[in-house]
C-alpha cells in the first residue's frame, strides 16, 4: 500500500511540474552559443596570405572535431603557429607557385590545415606527425615544436614539409593518374602494411625503394619518390643512390627508373620541372634554417 501511495505521489509531483513548464514562455534565444572570436593580426594576416589568394584555411585554434580523440592532444602555441604558416607559405606554396605559377597551386594545393600541439604517440611507443583526409585536409601535429626543429631542414622536412609535399602529390595524382609503368619496376615488393616491420625497416634502398614507406604500395611508392627528392640536395640524393647500389646496383637503377617517371608526369601533364621545385624548395628552406627569413613578421 505504502508503495502505491509513493508512485502516486511521483506522478502527482510530475503532473504539476509538466503544467507548471506548459505555462512558461519559450525563449527565442538558443542555448547553443556560438562564441564570436575576435579577429588577431594573425587571423587577420592569415585571410590575407592565405584565404585571399589560395582558398587555404589554416585552423590554429584548438577544435575538439580536429582532434583525435584517442590521444591526449593540446593546443598549438600561437608564436610557433605563426611561423610554421609563415614557412609553409614560404617554402611550399610560394615555392610551388614560382615554378609552376599562381594558378597551378591555387587550384591543387591542400585547402586546410589544422594545427595541434603534440606529437601523439601510440602504445607501441610509435609517433604520429600528421596525418590527411582525401588529400584535401591536412593535421600537422607537434606544432610547439617547431622553435626547436626549424633549427635543421631535416627537422623541418620530417616532422612538417614532407608531409605536405607527400599529401600535395596525391592531389596532383588524383586529377591526372600516374603512369601504371611504374608499378611495373619493383611489382614484387609492395608489402601493405609490413613495410613498418623490423625487416622492411633495413635495405629497402637496396631493394629499389627511396623510403620503408614506398614499399607499402605503389601509389605511396610515387608520392614517396616525387617528396623525398624535391627536399633532398643534390649531395643528399646522391648518397642515397650509392647507398641504394648494393652489390649489383639494381636497387639505384630501379629508383632512378621511378624517378625519371616522375619527372615525366610532371613535364607532360603540368609542364613542371621538379629539378626546378627542389631548387626553389631547398633554396627557401636554407633561408628558414639561416634566420634569412623573417618567422615572426605579421605584416
Amino acid at each position: 500500500m505504502r508503495k502505491n501511495i509513493f508512485v502516486l505521489s511521483l506522478l502527482a509531483v510530475v503532473a504539476v511540474a509538466f503544467t507548471a513548464c506548459s505555462e512558461d514562455e519559450l525563449s527565442g534565444e538558443s542555448v547553443i552559443k556560438n562564441p564570436a572570436t575576435a579577429q588577431t593580426p594573425f587571423d587577420n594576416w592569415l585571410h590575407r596570405n592565405f584565404v585571399m589568394p589560395y582558398n587555404i584555411q589554416i585552423q590554429w585554434r584548438y577544435e575538439d572535431n580536429e582532434s583525435d580523440m584517442a590521444y591526449y592532444d593540446v593546443p598549438a602555441d600561437s608564436a610557433q603557429s605563426v611561423e610554421l604558416a609563415r614557412i609553409i607559405k614560404y617554402t611550399c606554396v610560394e615555392a610551388y607557385t614560382k615554378v609552376a605559377g599562381i594558378d597551378f597551386t591555387r587550384k591543387y594545393f591542400p585547402k586546410l590545415f589544422s594545427f595541434l600541439g603534440e606529437f601523439e604517440y601510440s602504445n607501441n611507443g610509435s609517433m604520429k606527425l600528421g596525418t590527411a583526409e582525401g588529400g584535401k585536409k591536412i593535421r600537422l601535429l607537434g606544432v610547439n615544436h617547431v622553435d626547436e626543429l626549424k633549427k635543421s631542414r631535416a627537422g623541418l622536412d620530417q616532422y612538417y614539409l614532407k608531409t605536405i609535399h607527400h599529401e600535395f602529390v596525391h592531389i596532383v595524382n588524383q586529377t591526372k593518374d600516374y603512369p601504371r609503368d611504374f608499378d611495373k619496376i619493383t611489382p614484387n615488393g609492395y608489402v601493405n602494411d609490413a613495410w613498418s616491420s623490423a625487416e622492411r625497416r633495413e635495405g629497402y634502398l637496396q631493394r629499389g625503394f627511396i623510403t620503408d614507406y614506398s614499399q607499402k604500395e605503389s601509389r605511396e611508392d610515387f608520392a614517396e619518390m616525387v617528396s623525398t627528392y624535391i627536399v633532398s640536395t643534390p649531395e643528399k640524393w646522391e648518397a642515397m643512390m650509392k647507398q641504394a647500389e648494393g652489390t649489383d646496383k639494381s636497387g639505384r637503377e630501379a629508383i632512378e627508373k621511378k624517378l625519371a617517371i616522375c619527372k615525366l608526369y610532371y613535364k607532360e601533364n603540368f609542364g613542371i620541372d621538379l629539378d626546378k621545385v627542389r631548387d626553389a624548395v631547398i633554396e627557401r628552406e636554407n633561408d628558414v634554417v639561416n634566420g634569412a627569413y623573417d618567422l615572426r613578421s605579421l605584416n
